[in-house]
Order: structure tokens, then C-alpha cells, then sequence
């Protein structure tokens, strides 16, 4: 565990700057730079691009990751990354195609509630194609056990060109137009440069020799693209939805919320960047032992990790909705069910690297379509019904269902449990801090109250996490920055 923990805290302090400047943009600088309606249409752009990107990728960035250290010899690595390299480009192409010959018919289906999403589509597919080759350029890095620099682009570079814009805007040293193309211009930004530094790490060689592996790989690309992302894509299908039922300012305030639900997330994608080659490689070389080690650990080092935040998020929640403008307050019940769904993504652990690199992948496919399918029935059913409330309900139950398939899956076929004796005792204990620190605030302004409520909490929970003893790795870390024996 040593070069996760190295690389996740690394990645785990890159995250957290990224999710802060982050919330300085989605609580005060968009609130109140630009109008709730522009607000809400970059939201949705950046959805729709998102549920894009993963078909534009053609399934390449998750396919690099398993197959990479497979080859043994360099002409067949280098056939394979050429490969890559282009595969994003085969669908990208007559995507490209079929929305210049269709654009109006593709319009009038998503503007049917906000007719401004219509001149704004084309910036839809290049924020797709340019987050499908910022994944595939890092998944070049990723495999080489170099995350940090790709996490940091990832997860600051977007969110720092988003606050120089809204800056700009609010100087007016440009208008709502030219913003709007200033945040595609930084995702393409964003992959050029990852680009360059991937190939500074290692330079490709362009080979177009046969690969044995050529139909298992083009056979994993094609399923994992729906397989690999489904996930990730499942809060922005929301907001797409949303799109056609709501006014689009509203799903600003989804965003808002479900932004600060998804801080929770924060250690798993730090985590996730370097869990993923090294699940791959245990399983390659099949390691049962290491990899079940490695499922329990990463479970319980990241239900305690995001435990924490979940305490400071739903238990500073009413003073935050204070701080920022009253109307996004409608999105509190939003915030309590996604912070459980994003809590209990990270009791999985590694599960989807394990599931993603192995010879099971293909019951992802089966998985993420039944996820896909629940979420959209279960938004058609409560969005008209509910509003933004009805989203986060049906998010929620889709997430739970699907992290409760996939850990019956894994202990099936792999005969191991994310879950040991320590998670009850976690379990146990966030149930009882939620109770006991709810309804009690400091009778200060909202700022203060949030920042020493938040002081208490912390320190509780590490004392009682420490005291308890129920992670070896955790306890070693406190150990190591108090300088205790």
C-alpha cells in the first residue's frame, strides 16, 4: 500500500484544492457573476459532454489501463498504443457528421423546455472530445504509476481557467458569448497539455503491425464504454433530464447541491487513480491474496476518510445554505441523498477496478445498463412529480442498487467482501456523531459556526478513529504526522 498511500495523498491534496476553488465557483463566483440561467446552461453542457465523453473515447482510456502491462515486448506495446491513439478519432468522426447533418432535428429535441441550450450544442461535442483525449492521455500515464501531474489537471487546471473567466466576465473584459467559448477553449487547453507532458513521459512510436489481442481489445473497448462510465455519467443524467422538465435556472441549484454532495467522492477519485493499474496488476498475475488485502484496505481506508466529510457536510449543511443565496436552497434534500449514495460508493472500495480488469467486465455492461435504465425510468417518474427533489431520490436508489449488485458480484466470483468487523464499528460510530452534533450550532454568524463546528468534529472523529484502532494504515498516518511511537 505504499505507493497508494504515497500517490492518494498526493492526489487526495490535489482533489481537495480542485474541489475548493471549485466551490468558490459554483456557491459564490457563478451565483452571482452571471445570471441562474447561463449558470444553469454551462451546467448543462458540461452534463451532456460528460455523458458524451465515455463513446468518444471509444472505451480507449480503460482499455490502456488493463491491457497495457500484458505486452512484453515493445513492438506489440507500441502497435497497442498507436491503437489507442486512435480509436477516439473512429467514432469522434461520424459523430461529428451526423450532428452537422442533423442539428436541427437534434435541437428541437432538447430545447423543447429552454430554447437557449440550441445555439450552444456544437459546444457539447468538442468539451466531449476534448475530455475523451484528456482520459486517454492520462490513462497513458496512469500506466506508467504517474498520477499526480494527470489528477492535478484533472481536478485544479479546468476550475482555475472557469474563475479567470468569471473574473473576466465580471470586469467585463468579456461578455456571456465569449465566456461561454473561453470554457471550451480550457478543456481543450486542458488536453493539449496533458497530451504534451504524457508523450514527454513516453514518446509514442507509431506502429500499425497486427496485435494477437486485437479482437479481445476492440471487444473490451466497445463494451466498456457504456461498462466504464455508466457510473460516473449517472449525476449528469440528471441534469440533462432535468433540462427537459424544469427551467434551466433550476438545474443550476441540482448542480449546486450535488456539488456539494460529490466533495464526498473526493478520496475515491484520489484513490481510484493508482487503485486501478495496481488491481489490474494483481489480477494479471493472479493474486488473490494481495488483491483481497487490497479490497479490504482501500474499503475501510476510504469509509473513514469520506466518513469525516460526510459528517462536516450534512452537519454544517443548514449554516452553508445560509452563506449562499436563498433560492439555491431548495436543494437540501438533494444534498442529504447524494452525500449517503457518494458515502457508500466509497465502501466499495476498489470493486470497480477489480470488475473492470477482469475477465467479468462484460457483466458491467449488464450492470450499467440496468442502472441506466432504473435512473431514467425512476427520473421520469419523479422529476415531473418532485422537481430536483425527485432527481436526487431517483440518483440515489440507481446508486444503491447498482453498489449492492456489484459487491454480491464480486463476492460470488472473487469469494471476498469489501466489508470487515471495522466497518460496523465506523458504521456505528457516524450514526451516532450525526445524531449528537445535528441540532447543535454555535451562536455565531454562519461563517464562524461552520468553522468551529467543523474543528470539533474533525477532532472527535480522529480521536475515536485513532482510540478504536480499526485501520492499521490510518492509525500509521496519524502516528507518523503527531510524531507519536
Amino acid at each position: 500500500m505504499g505507493i497508494v498511500l504515497n500517490q492518494s495523498l498526493k492526489n487526495t491534496i490535489t482533489t481537495y484544492l480542485g474541489f475548493g476553488l471549485g466551490a468558490i465557483n459554483a456557491l459564490f463566483l457563478y451565483t452571482n457573476f452571471i445570471s441562474d440561467e447561463y449558470y444553469g446552461l454551462v451546467a448543462y453542457i458540461l452534463s451532456a459532454a460528460n455523458i458524451m465523453m465515455p463513446l468518444m473515447a471509444f472505451g480507449a482510456h480503460n482499455t490502456i489501463v488493463k491491457f497495457y502491462s500484458t505486452f512484453k515486448t515493445k513492438n506489440a506495446l507500441n502497435s497497442f498504443l498507436t491503437l489507442m491513439l486512435f480509436l477516439p478519432i473512429v467514432l469522434s468522426i461520424p459523430l461529428a457528421f451526423v450532428g452537422y447533418v442533423a442539428y436541427d432535428t437534434i435541437a428541437d429535441a432538447l430545447t423543447t423546455k429552454n430554447e437557449i441550450v440550441r445555439d450552444y450544442l456544437w459546444y457539447i461535442f468538442l468539451t466531449a472530445l476534448s475530455m475523451a483525449y484528456f482520459e486517454v492521455f492520462y490513462a497513458w500515464m496512469k500506466v506508467q504509476m504517474q498520477t499526480v501531474f494527470g489528477n492535478f489537471m484533472k481536478e485544479i487546471f479546468h476550475r482555475v481557467g472557469a474563475m479567470l473567466l468569471l473574473f473576466a466576465i465580471y470586469f467585463k473584459f468579456i461578455d456571456i458569448d465569449q465566456f461561454m467559448l473561453g470554457i471550451v477553449g480550457v478543456y481543450i487547453l486542458r488536453a493539449l497539455i496533458m497530451m504534451c507532458y504524457a508523450f514527454s513521459t513516453r514518446l509514442p512510436v507509431f506502429r500499425f503491425n497486427r496485435i494477437d489481442k486485437l479482437s479481445a481489445i476492440l471487444k473490451y473497448s466497445s463494451l466498456i464504454i457504456i461498462a466504464g462510465s455508466i457510473a460516473t455519467i449517472i449525476l449528469d443524467l440528471d441534469k440533462f433530464m432535468l433540462n427537459n422538465y424544469i427551467d434551466i435556472e433550476k438545474v443550476a441549484y441540482y448542480s449546486v447541491a450535488v456539488f456539494i454532495a460529490t466533495v464526498i467522492a473526493v478520496p475515491q477519485r484520489a484513490m481510484h487513480q493508482i487503485l486501478l493499474p495496481l488491481t489490474a496488476q494483481f489480477l494479471n498475475e493472479n493474486n488473490k491474496e494481495g488483491l483481497k488485502n487490497l479490497y479490504q484496505r482501500s474499503s475501510l481506508t476510504l469509509y473513514i476518510i469520506s466518513g469525516l466529510i460526510f459528517l462536516l457536510i450534512v452537519l454544517n449543511i443548514n449554516q452553508l445554505y445560509v452563506i449562499i443565496p436563498s433560492e439555491f436552497s431548495g436543494g437540501l434534500v438533494v444534498v442529504f441523498l447524494i452525500s449517503i449514495a457518494k458515502l457508500y460508493d466509497n465502501l466499495l472500495g476498489n470493486n470497480n477496478a477489480i470488475l473492470f480488469n477482469s475477465d467479468y467486465y462484460r457483466m458491467v455492461l449488464v450492470f450499467g445498463v440496468i442502472l441506466a435504465v432504473l435512473a431514467i425510468i425512476l427520473n421520469l417518474i419523479l422529476i415531473p412529480r418532485f422537481g430536483i427533489n425527485g432527481a436526487g431520490l431517483a440518483t440515489f436508489i440507481a446508486i444503491v442498487v447498482y453498489n449492492t449488485i456489484k459487491i454480491i458480484f464480486v463476492k460470488q466470483k472473487f469469494k471476498m467482501l469489501p466489508f470487515t468487523s471495522e466497518t460496523l464499528k465506523i458504521t456505528i460510530l457516524l450514526i451516532l456523531l450525526v445524531v449528537g452534533f445535528y441540532f447543535w450550532e454555535f451562536p455565531f454568524n454562519a461563517y464562524m459556526n461552520i468553522a468551529l463546528k467543523s474543528l470539533v468534529i474533525s477532532i472527535v472523529y480522529g480521536l475515536l478513529i485513532f482510540k478504536l484502532n480499526v485501520s492499521v494504515d490510518i492509525s500509521e498516518a496519524i502516528r507518523k504526522y503527531l510524531k507519536l511511537k
